[in-house]
């Protein structure tokens, strides 16, 4: 659970910017959870896949009973924002400016992907000792 605020909110603004903060940790616990049912299968991150977590995370029924109405709308793509549905793999490129849903799930294959090359590379390094001592080293 979270420490409160060192004081408490004065403005209209600070509770809103409180209540979006809430809402988007809310919302990647969410994604992260659902991108990791797929990255726990190897499914690779595909465009059409992307739209699926989007959907799932923007219906979770938790989420929308956490949150009231205007604050789920601010987490909604909008419709004029459209991207590829197709299998191909997921490539933003350079861009930086990606709506919330598929940034946290981008962001937890980014994190398994690391996380992946990081055991690769500890396996190597036990696997270089291993054979050293073989040989006597």
């Amino acid at each position: 659970m979270p420490l409160p605020p060192a004081h408490p909110p004065q403005s209209e603004q600070e509770l809103a910017a409180l209540r979006f903060q809430a809402a988007a940790r809310d919302l990647e616990h969410i994604v992260r959870s659902i991108a990791q049912r797929y990255i726990a299968q190897h499914v690779p991150l595909t465009w059409r896949l992307l739209h699926a977590v989007e959907a799932e995370a923007l219906a979770d029924l938790g989420f929308a009973s956490r949150h009231d109405a205007i604050m789920l709308g601010l987490f909604q793509r909008p419709d004029d924002l459209a991207f590829p549905e197709t299998d191909e793999t997921v490539d933003f490129g350079q861009s930086n400016a990606l709506p919330a849903v598929f940034a946290f799930a981008v962001s937890a294959y980014e994190r398994a992907a690391q996380s992946a090359e990081a055991a690769r590379q500890q396996a190597r390094r036990h696997e270089a000792v291993k054979r050293m001592r073989a040989w006597g080293g």
